[in-house]
């Protein structure tokens, strides 16, 4: 694209500048971390103080400031799995043994460090719409293979190598209740071993939903087995995103999106806390 200068000579401009500059829409797709948010048991809370208030020192000029520390897991409120989060038979993504890749306390060569900034097509299967209740699923509903070819058709989307693709369960409706959300009693909808399967035959580069552990978790099961997880993360090399915000992004109709993720350059972590965004043009 070019736009005329002063003096009636074009200059280039970058498309994306030049689509940005048009207008966007960005849907906000993290959620609010506070004291007190559902979370999984396996996983440090949320935490936040002030160890500085305003007051507490003030300047010559009547100046003051306060200050934060927060300590939390890294897989608490919306965030990224790294491939170093999970292993099986003793083994990570890149078949490393998983015990002598975190002697020093870190993961070197699978940790969030090591993702890359996302910015990246995105896709939204609506999956309760698709379904005929778009309210939401119930607790412990198995998304499956068919589930989502389905849902894929209704939209009338396809996934594309290298998509991130989002699955809404519609289950973040009660992310105000703690013990609904995380679902011991009731269990939580959510993707099928067979299903990551599907989804990881499509080759995306990341996969999120807006529940707790991405996975379908039986009533009183808990998080006693994670067949999904094995699945994208240890067999695919497909990175996880958990407890999303996508009824907003559902509601406004939005199944395609440029997505954009950058987790914290925590190095040698297992997680990262991230705030996702689906940008959509306003033409």
């Amino acid at each position: 694209m070019t736009i005329p200068e002063e003096r009636g000579e074009p200059v280039s401009v970058d498309p994306l500048i030049a689509a940005v500059s048009a207008g966007v829409e960005v849907h906000d797709l993290g959620r609010t971390l506070r004291i007190g948010m559902p979370q999984s048991p396996n996983h440090p809370p949320y935490w936040h103080a002030l160890p500085r208030r305003h007051g507490d020192m003030v300047r010559g000029d009547g100046g003051s400031a306060a200050n934060d520390m927060i300590s939390m897991g890294t897989h608490v409120g919306t965030h990224i799995d790294a491939l170093a989060h999970v292993s099986q038979d003793g083994r990570l993504a890149d078949g490393s043994d998983a015990r002598e890749a975190s002697v020093g306390g870190r993961f070197d060569a699978l940790g969030v460090h090591t993702i890359e900034p996302m910015v990246r097509p995105g896709v939204l299967l609506d999956v309760p719409a698709a379904l005929g209740s778009p309210e939401g699923l119930e607790g412990g509903y198995e998304i499956t293979p068919a589930n989502l070819e389905l849902t894929a058709k209704v939209q009338g989307v396809t996934i594309q190598e290298g998509d991130v693709v989002l699955i809404r369960s519609g289950w973040g409706r009660h992310f105000d209740d703690y013990a609904a959300y995380v679902g011991q009693h009731t269990g939580v909808p959510g993707v099928s071993e067979d299903g990551a399967t599907w989804l990881a035959e499509h080759r995306p580069h990341a996969v999120g939903a807006d529940t707790i552990a991405f996975e379908c978790l039986k009533p009183g099961a808990g998080h006693g087995l994670l067949p999904a997880h094995r699945v994208l993360l240890v067999e695919r090399g497909i990175y996880i995103i958990e407890a999303m915000v996508l009824d907003d992004l559902a509601a406004a109709g939005v199944h395609r999106f440029t997505f954009v993720l950058s987790p914290l350059k925590l190095y040698g972590a297992t997680g990262s806390p991230v705030r996702p965004l689906a940008v959509v043009s306003r033409g």
